[in-house]
């Protein structure tokens, strides 16, 4: 058994380095300077200590257990497990983009062989797998797909920058194209997987699973930011509300913020389209996905309303952001909601400086086209926004910060009650 990882990200690298302790693992990433960042044993989404992913590099594509990583096509061609990890992101106009899978099917295609079994881990809409990838596998190889190759899926459920919940931790649903190869995917993951594995009956039934987990979660905080909008008006902590509330044994702990990510910000508008597409229009689902992604605007529209009553001019108010990852402890920006609120305030002729010691500049740069520092300023500033809760910012002193008049704003709710507003 040798097993190819399509796709060295945040979801890729964790299962790739977990299957090097027990197989032969060829990780595989059209990136050619992630591959010598790997090669070195240097992995800067920083989920895999550094010691760790040494201890199961290979530097030669041997039958040995262990991790080779290349950016060469030619060195998956003897695997015979290929599992896509690749990200499954929605366009300008929030329609799922496809793009990925597809060049990553492609890539796999070219080197399918008879008895091969291709695994997407992707989150897409239910049917996905069988219905957009597996064409382009049987077009590329030439094989059919069920007599010659087969397939499988088993959602990621990675949470990036969680240390306590690493991949080998969390529960795993697998499911096959046939029955046989259900199982077959189910004990190959089941060998790794501590927590244990769900088989599901469908590659679709797993699909859906996976893209409901993040829907749920997507509208009940939209539920609380709705409620945060509420006791705003009514002049009511929300945090305490929900303290209270919490004291009742079934109430669900969420709490209002902005949603952003590869997941819950993302995965909805995949089931959304999918129901579309058969004729039913979504209205809990679309109207949860409005709400969260209103919160930007939102916020910078309260922190605007605090300068003009503290009589802080807006026009050319300087402002720091405290973070600019999609959330905390974590390097990841992608659809990063704080780019929303810095967007709104810039609007309001603000001018906005970016702290955050996690993220890459040049990688926000590229990405959003700001400016970030990983150096703490120097500087005082008319507002203080907290938009992401690293450990970092916890016990941060803030004063040498702040101008005499200022503004302290707490978006994830963590400063305690000295704070001129929070969600």
């Amino acid at each position: 058994m040798k097993i190819a990882i399509i796709g060295l990200g945040y979801v890729g690298l964790p299962l790739a380095r977990l299957f090097a302790t027990k197989y032969s693992v060829v990780g595989f990433d059209i990136n050619q300077k992630r591959i010598s960042e790997l090669n070195s044993g240097f992995d800067n989404t920083l989920e895999i200590d550094n010691e760790l992913l040494k201890s199961v590099l290979k530097f030669e594509n041997s039958p040995q257990n262990g991790l080779f990583c290349t950016s060469n096509n030619s060195e998956i061609k003897d695997c015979n497990y290929y599992i896509i990890t690749v990200p499954t992101p929605v366009d300008k106009d929030k329609k799922p983009d496809l793009t990925p899978l597809y060049k990553a099917s492609e890539t796999v295609g070219k080197v399918l062989k008879k008895e091969d079994v291709v695994i997407y881990e992707s989150t897409v809409y239910p049917g996905a797998t069988e219905e957009e990838c597996v064409p382009v596998l049987e077009k590329i190889s030439g094989l059919k797909f069920n007599v010659d190759f087969f397939a499988g899926y088993s959602p990621e459920r990675i949470n990036p920058g969680d240390k306590e919940h690493t991949v080998e931790k969390i529960l795993k649903v697998t499911a096959g194209s046939t029955p046989e190869i259900g199982t077959k995917v189910n004990d190959l993951y089941k060998s790794v997987i501590t927590a244990g594995t769900h088989l599901a009956p469908t590659i679709k039934v797993a699909e859906a699973a996976k893209v409901i987990e993040n829907s749920q979660r997507d509208i009940n905080i939209a539920f609380v930011n709705e409620l945060s909008k509420i006791f705003n008006l009514l002049e009511i902590d929300t945090q305490d509300v929900l303290e209270a509330a919490g004291t009742k044994w079934n109430f669900l702990p969420f709490k209002p913020g902005l949603v952003g990510g590869h997941c819950i910000g993302v995965d909805p508008y995949y089931l959304a389209q999918k129901a579309q597409q058969m004729g039913y229009n979504p209205e809990i689902i679309l109207a949860g996905r409005r709400l969260n992604d209103s919160m930007g605007e939102y916020v910078a529209s309260q922190v605007v309303k605090l300068m003009i009553k503290k009589n802080i001019p807006i026009k050319n108010a300087e402002l720091l952001m405290l973070g600019i990852a999609f959330k905390e402890n974590c390097p990841d920006v992608r659809n990063t909601k704080i780019v929303d609120v810095i967007s709104a305030l810039k609007e309001y002729g603000i001018n906005v400086s970016i702290y955050d010691p996690w993220v890459n500049p040049t990688e926000v740069l590229q990405e959003y086209n700001l400016i970030t520092t990983k150096i703490m300023p120097s500087n005082k500033f008319d507002v203080l926004i907290l938009g992401v809760a690293h450990n970092e910012f916890l016990n941060l002193d803030l004063k040498p910060l702040q101008k005499e008049i200022n503004v302290l704003y707490d978006v994830k709710g963590v400063l305690g009650k000295y704070v001129d507003g929070k969600l």
